[in-house]
């Protein structure tokens, strides 16, 4: 080519440039964004060779997995002949994808270097061409999604006023500097810190860190701390112990709690439930109407939206309520807007089955896509049906729509599929959606740590911003083992979530209980004969936070470097009506008592949240343990043991049975 100009991203071109210098109309030159990526990831520090030790993969092999990943995504292209046009027009006569695909969920991300982790793993596929092709890692409606398009966090100071909704949602997607929620000096708005220069991109919030701020009144103290099924006296804890004496703790001065009130609605008497001051007795999910929203944490499938409903095939039989229905009348009662109608009376006076059907986000958005308007002949957008709920229930509560053939392969750039996302309400707005290898929305919060813009980080977050807001993926090593000497802890501990009991009141399922019960900590045999650990050994398992004991299970699927046990197993004493001798509270156990919520003293994140600097995702798998076998005088028994809670009123006696299906045996 003669001349190559800078133009925009949404152009068509042939030939781009991956390499090069380019001026730009102001003076400033330009580089394409390939060519700063391959400069890092070129760099010697990356070979198969450097990282072979840390990652635990010998360098040949990293070198094999390479070559087999390119030559599946290069040379073993997955072709399909569907038709299908581009955002600019252009006809294509089939879809072209390869065969490589790799998710990443909370394996990944839940480390303080999670984020960019995970950046690094979708960069990679980026790179591969497998991201939204047949054989690659496919999109779930309603996304993909611009960032354009996906919401800002409400709640600045000026945005909370009596009686007044706040003008967005909680939680969001910050993109710029601007969007977060800190006041003029750069101190954190909410009680959580999220969306603060503490972790800008916090969209799910940090739940993890409100008991710990609440209860050192930082940034402020509170008067009541609200929760909703967040046993965060126990297995949603951190550093659960010290989360225990925060919520009981009192401040010396005015003898009070120094977390005044809680309110707490949940469905089961949890370990949370005995620190509250009032209890909201919610319903299980067989006795309330839910909804299983394409707002948030849909069903669908890769080539079809989808919904559903849960509705109630119980009748309660004892004094609980619906917690949405709850909130929905105490807003009434406080007369909130957009809680009361024009008279002053409840706009939804059916609780929330009435909110499901009648509820818009945004005029022709609800909480349902199925059988909308009048009539129920439209599906993603349109007026509230006031039959909507009937239409699910004929179908077995669930509303799925199949794609058209045409729009289910680059979503990004398909002009079928934005103008079938924008009908649904996917979108606002049929522009191709950039998929980015190098993340201007990273920059701009770097760029404001150098001193550029309007709104900039406090001094004492520059440095911090700077580094870990890099617009290119980059690896760093976990707080925790650059804050503490980890030499004498070479083990690393998790904890997972068992299929057959994924929740904690899975212990209210007697079934369940039969297969979990109780739980071990799993080892490698190797790693136990090197300590003088057997099978079934009770063992100390020690942090740099505190120390458990366990009893083990040998096993060899297992990294050698690596122990794990399931959560959401061990319960206290006396919590969710067990019997005085379950096997919950006497052989279950947390790994959650050796996770410190707080970074230790020493180096630039000393008494930090234990979280990514990014997204405030807790690093709930940094922990590193070593383990030790307990002596004879030691006990045959979990440590540590709490008090046991009193059992809440109008509960009834605990059951004892723990057996079915003796009455379809011949020797009843």
């Amino acid at each position: 080519l003669d001349r190559l100009d800078v133009v925009a991203n949404d152009t068509v071109v042939d030939r781009p440039a991956l390499h090069g210098s380019f001026p730009l109309p102001d003076g400033r030159t330009a580089r394409p964004c390939f060519e700063l990526l391959a400069k890092r990831y070129l760099d010697p520090q990356y070979a198969p060779a450097a990282v072979a030790d840390e990652v635990g993969v010998a360098a040949e092999t990293i070198t094999r997995l390479a070559v087999e990943l390119a030559a599946a995504a290069f040379d073993r292209r997955v072709v399909l002949d569907i038709p299908w046009t581009d955002v600019w027009g252009r006809h294509h006569d089939k879809v072209v994808g390869s065969p490589v695909s790799v998710h990443a969920m909370r394996g990944i991300s839940a480390h303080s270097n999670g984020f960019q982790t995970c950046r690094a793993i979708h960069l990679l596929q980026l790179l591969l061409g497998s991201i939204d092709v047949p054989g690659g890692l496919l999109h779930k409606p309603p996304y993909p999604k611009s960032l354009g398009f996906l919401p800002r966090p409400a709640g600045h100071l000026e945005q909370v006023a009596r009686n007044m909704p706040l003008p967005g949602p909680h939680l969001g997607f910050p993109t710029w500097p601007e969007h977060l929620l800190v006041d003029d000096q750069g101190t954190p708005e909410r009680l959580d810190k999220a969306f603060s220069w503490s972790a800008p991109l916090a969209a799910h919030g940090m739940m993890h860190a409100v008991i710990t701020n609440a209860w050192a009144g930082d940034p402020y103290p509170i008067d009541t701390l609200f929760l909703y099924m967040a046993n965060m006296a126990w297995n949603s804890a951190m550093n659960t112990t010290d989360t225990m004496a925060m919520l009981t703790d009192k401040d010396v001065r005015t003898g009070e709690y120094k977390i005044p009130r809680v309110i707490y609605s949940d469905a089961f008497a949890s370990e949370m439930v005995a620190y509250a001051d009032l209890v909201l007795p919610d319903t299980t999910y067989l006795e309330r109407w839910d909804c299983i929203s394409l707002l948030d944490r849909p069903i669908s499938d890769a080539h079809a939206p989808a919904d559903a409903i849960r509705r109630p095939v119980l009748e309660p039989d004892r004094d609980v309520r619906p917690f949405q229905d709850v909130l929905l009348d105490l807003g009434a009662r406080l007369g909130l807007d957009g809680m009361i109608d024009g008279d002053g009376g409840a706009k939804y006076p059916g609780g929330y089955k009435d909110y499901m059907v009648n509820h818009q986000r945004q005029p022709g958005v609800g909480s349902l896509a199925g059988w909308r308007g009048a009539d129920g002949g439209q599906s993603g957008k349109g007026p509230p049906n006031p039959d909507q709920l009937n239409a699910y229930t004929e179908h077995d509560c669930f509303w799925r729509e199949e794609m058209p053939v045409e729009a289910r392969y680059y979503r990004h750039a398909n002009k079928a599929y934005l103008a079938y996302a924008k009908g649904l309400g996917f979108v606002n707005d049929t522009r191709q959606i950039p998929m980015n290898l190098y993340s201007e929305e990273l920059q701009r919060f770097r760029l404001a740590a150098r001193g550029h813009g309007s709104m900039q980080p406090p001094e004492a977050e520059r440095a911090r911003i700077e580094t870990y807001f890099d617009p290119l993926p980059f690896w760093y090593p976990p707080f925790e083992e650059v804050a503490a000497d980890v030499s004498d802890l070479p083990l690393h501990a998790l904890t997972q979530r068992p299929m057959a009991m994924y929740h904690s009141w899975g212990s209210q399922n007697a079934w369940l209980r039969q297969i979990h019960g109780d739980n071990r900590l799993y080892m490698h045999r190797r790693a136990a004969a090197d300590r003088g650990i057997a099978d079934d050994d009770w063992v100390w398992v020690k942090s740099r936070h505190r120390r458990i004991k366990v009893q083990v299970r040998l096993m060899d699927g297992v990294n050698p470097n690596t122990v794990w046990t399931w959560n959401a197993i061990g319960k206290r004493a006396g919590a969710w009506n067990l019997g005085a001798g379950a096997s919950e509270a006497t052989k279950g156990f947390l790994l959650n008592h050796l996770i410190d919520d707080l970074l230790p003293d020493g180096g630039e994140t000393a008494g930090r949240s234990n979280s990514d600097p990014v997204t405030g995702q807790a690093a709930w798998f940094d922990l590193r343990v070593e383990i030790e076998k307990a002596g004879p005088d030691d006990g045959a028994r979990i440590d540590p043991v709490f008090a046991r809670i009193g059992v809440p009123p109008g509960l009834g006696t605990a059951p004892t049975t723990l057996q079915y299906g003796a009455q379809f045996k011949g020797d009843k």
